[in-house]
């Protein structure tokens, strides 16, 4: 019992640690939220096309200069929403993709497949609307989230700096 309580102790603080270092990454506040948003972005269309577009991630922080460790958790983070947000990809989707993409598609294919395929052309192409648009929204929170705690990071170290000086 007791190696189960000093796991978890080293666990928590493992993690504790790497939300330190997320935070105080370099490029601040506005490199997290960016990666965030991507990782976001990339979940909303990432079910249909069977987890291909997470590999997107990768070129997408790097071209954008974005924190990876954000774009992780803005993925995590949209694998919780993507539920409540699938009918309204669903219902984007079918609003951009034409009836003549779908009439051509079930003239290809055989109809339960056409079927198929436009079912995930309508998620896929909602998910990349959708997701756009919830990253660009959630971006702005986030690093001003990011930068309140940064500043009162900073205003506590000063404080505390202060404190002892009044000691001596």
């Amino acid at each position: 019992m007791k190696g189960r309580y000093q796991l978890l102790k080293r666990i928590k603080k493992w993690f504790k640690y790497k939300y330190l270092l997320l935070l105080r990454a370099k490029g601040g506040p506005s490199k997290v939220a960016k990666g965030f948003s991507i990782g976001l972005f990339i979940e909303m269309f990432t079910l249909p096309t069977i987890g291909i577009a997470f590999f997107l991630i990768f070129p997408l922080v790097y071209f954008f200069r974005a924190s990876f460790a954000g774009a992780l958790i803005g993925f995590v983070f949209g694998k919780v929403i993507y539920t409540a947000v699938f009918l309204l990809n669903k219902r984007v989707g079918g609003l951009v993709v034409s009836r003549a993409v779908e009439m051509r598609l079930h003239e290809m294919l055989p109809d339960w497949l056409g079927k198929v395929f436009v079912f995930n052309l309508k998620l896929i192409v909602g998910g990349i609307i959708d997701g756009a648009i919830m990253g660009i929204i959630v971006y702005f929170p986030v690093r001003l989230l990011l930068e309140v705690y940064a500043r009162r990071r900073t205003e506590k170290r000063k404080l505390r700096k202060k404190a002892r000086l009044q000691e001596k």
